[in-house]
């Protein structure tokens, strides 16, 4: 397939791990973290770790919204989804997050609440206008990558007059969670992390730009490589970390040029401000209540606003005491360091919401068989295999 194998050639991979091998310094270690999921099933998928030499690290960070958003918002929508007179439209990968006492938007499926996976914003405004009697609520959520198609939906929706139609806004920020982890390297206590470059999102950065990590590169003089999602993408971000720390550098670059600026996507950029304003705080999983780091609707948008429609209250409730998503989230932990993973949580049982997600951590060292290596998950890898 045109402009997807060229990035996949595993000649090329070999010859910039050779480049990376060559200039990596035997006396120091680095260690680069890759923010978004979708970088983290790459180097799992493609083995690109076996790639590197021993002293260049991968991390693996907060990786998607699913996997962040916090078990309260769960909890919140499934007691929505429960009222007789509500659609509730959600994105597939949400079906299974874990609530409290084995809750889950599935079961509450199974127990009578209408609840409809949809693949687009779109999907939920055609079953509102199909169905008039009914109140549809969107689960909205995502970094900015799916936020602007929430505006579009709202949009749309206000152009229809659709009085049925609200939005559970759930959309975060990722330049918060970012600031978050490097301005407190001791992860809330979860342990230390060194980090000496950042991987950038990409359909995020396609969105936002590159400029918003500039911040980052001067405040905490760590170098930030916006890349692409194909294993050649990948490798040629950590090649270019690694020469800016050889270099004492520490910029931004953007590997993902032919999908990336600086100033991102303007017009999008424009409708979002329109529609959506900064919560002061918003909670996510693993890293806390982070100031200004969710989206809401706008003041004048309020009757779309399914938390105020429909006096939605969000508790804080608390993860599986077992379950060290927290930490896996932050970087502290690999995925094989919980006692749980691949025994009592696995993608069909998961426990934690990095073993939910088609983005997750721990999703992907299943899925790609990372684990098998690690002592006591040797047997059950080759079981599986």
């Amino acid at each position: 397939m045109k402009y997807i194998d060229e990035y996949r050639d595993g000649r090329l991979a070999n010859g910039i791990a050779h480049q990376i091998a060559a200039i990596a310094d035997a006396a120091r270690a680095y260690d680069f973290m890759e923010f978004c999921g979708g970088h983290t099933h790459t180097i799992a998928r493609y083995g690109l770790e076996d790639l590197l030499p021993d002293n260049v690290r991968m991390i693996h960070g907060p990786g998607c919204p699913v996997c962040v958003l916090p078990m309260g918002r769960i909890e919140a929508a499934i007691a929505l989804a429960m009222r007789s007179e509500i659609t509730l439209c959600i994105y597939g990968d949400l079906m299974r997050v874990p609530g409290t006492s084995g809750s889950s938007l599935l079961k509450a499926k199974a127990a009578g609440a209408d609840i409809r996976i949809v693949y687009s914003t779109l999907d939920a405004l055609r079953i509102a206008e199909a169905e008039p009697e009914r109140e549809v609520v969107f689960f909205a959520i995502g970094f900015e990558t799916t936020t602007p198609p929430t505006a579009l939906a709202l949009k749309t929706a206000i152009a229809k007059k659709l009085g049925n139609f609200s939005i559970f806004c759930n959309h975060m920020l990722t330049p918060a969670a970012i600031h978050n982890i490097l301005e407190n390297p001791d992860a809330r206590k979860l342990g230390t992390i060194k980090i000496d470059g950042l991987i950038g999102p990409a359909h995020v950065s396609a969105v936002i730009g590159t400029k918003p990590y500039e911040f980052f590169a001067e405040k905490f003089c760590k170098p930030v490589v916006v890349a692409g999602f194909e294993p050649l993408d990948v490798m040629q971000a950590i090649l270019m970390l690694v020469r800016q720390i050889n270099d004492g550098r520490h910029a931004v670059e953007n590997q993902y040029i032919r999908a990336v600026t600086r100033l991102g996507n303007e017009k999008a950029q424009a409708e979002l401000a329109n529609f959506f304003d900064l919560r002061e705080s918003f909670e996510w999983r693993g890293l806390g209540a982070l100031p200004y780091s969710g989206l809401r609707l706008r003041p004048q948008y309020e009757v779309y606003d399914a938390e105020k429609r429909f006096s939605m209250v969000t508790s804080r409730a608390r993860d599986n005491s077992a379950c060290e998503c927290a930490a896996i989230l932050c970087g502290v932990k690999k995925p094989a360091e919980c006692k749980l993973f691949g025994t009592v949580c696995t993608p069909d049982t998961p426990m934690g919401s990095c073993m939910v997600s088609s983005e997750g951590a721990c999703a992907a060292h299943w899925t790609y068989r990372r684990f098998r290596a690690k002592g006591r998950l040797a047997d059950a890898g080759r079981a599986v295999a």
